[in-house]
């Protein structure tokens, strides 16, 4: 089954053990405040009929009552205690985790996820067993991020410089959506991945080879840990930055301290863009690079690897 975003039913799935928690105490709120509308705006009509203004009416005094006083102080009370107690029940399964759980590392970043597993295997795809308690470390590699799984219903915070965690169990085979939702600049909208929830079987064959297998190219290896790949694409789809198929070897327009030029997209430029992307700026698009944390050796990999993206 796939649980990608809103269903066809147009439901969000519960496909966690918390989902159903959280889903209760929003029910139970919800409920509170349709039953209250109801009951406020039936008062407001009834008063707007029955004490309108005639002609020749006196005006009466009207005592006010000890039983409603005591009536709508207690009701309120008791409402927000229930409210408190739902939300405060759910917020603590959420916070309690258990003792044999699973660690993945998250780390967010301008504009993508990276998930890493304690046998060293690292993503931008987050794949977990289905019935097993996963823990996560989060952390933010520049600005402040949420982690959101929608059909899990678990949000939590990415700070930099600072470790958050959240946890669940999946209890539902398939795949689902992972938003950021902190405005985090201009990629934000695109800083979407997915969470695939695998059998045990399937999860343990994928987590065993990934220690030994190499899956990808280096260079591209190296642009998923950057986070190149939240801002730039390999399929020639453009997002907050250009896309690397077919840059190799093209004609490209750039603002050079603020002079219009084209040049080649050779190996020195592509250096260049790794190294000091506020060098040149290709015309379209804003100077919002950050610099590279690479050695030359990983810049000649992310090189070597556009070469192929004819």
């Amino acid at each position: 089954m796939s649980g990608s975003g809103i269903g066809e039913d147009m439901l969000i799935p519960q496909a966690s053990n918390s989902a159903d928690k959280v889903d209760a105490a929003f029910t139970y709120i919800l409920g509170i405040e349709v039953v209250l509308l109801t009951l406020v705006t039936s008062a407001m009509v009834f008063f707007v009929i029955r004490y309108r203004r005639k002609k020749k009416e006196k005006a009466e005094n009207i005592e006010g009552s000890l039983f409603l006083e005591i009536l709508w102080t207690v009701i309120p009370t008791l409402l927000v205690l229930g409210m408190f107690y739902i939300g405060w029940r759910s917020f603590d399964a959420l916070r309690a985790v258990p003792k044999e759980v699973m660690v993945i590392k998250v780390t967010a970043r301008q504009w993508s996820w990276l998930f890493g597993y304690e046998n060293g295997k690292e993503s931008d795809t987050l794949r977990v067993p289905l019935g097993r308690p996963v823990k996560m470390l989060i952390t933010s590699a520049d600005v402040i991020h949420s982690f959101y799984i929608p059909a899990f219903r678990i949000k939590e915070d990415c700070v930099p410089k600072m470790e958050t965690y959240l946890w669940f169990t999946a209890s539902e085979a398939g795949t689902y959506d992972i938003f950021c939702t902190e405005y985090c600049g201009l990629g934000h909208s695109g800083m979407v991945s997915q969470v695939v929830v695998m059998s045990e079987k399937d999860f343990d064959a994928w987590y065993g080879a990934a220690v030994t297998s190499v899956e990808k190219a280096r260079g591209l290896k190296i642009l998923e840990e950057k986070g190149c790949l939240g801002c730039h694409t390999t399929d020639g789809t453009g997002k907050a930055g250009p896309t690397f198929r077919g840059l190799y070897g093209s004609q490209v327009t750039v603002l050079t301290k603020g002079k219009e030029r084209v040049i080649v997209a050779d190996d020195d430029y592509l250096r260049r863009s790794i190294l000091d992307p506020g060098a040149d700026i290709v015309r379209g698009y804003q100077n919002i690079m950050p610099k590279l944390a690479v050695t030359p050796e990983e810049v000649q990999e992310i090189v070597t690897y556009l070469k192929t993206l004819k």
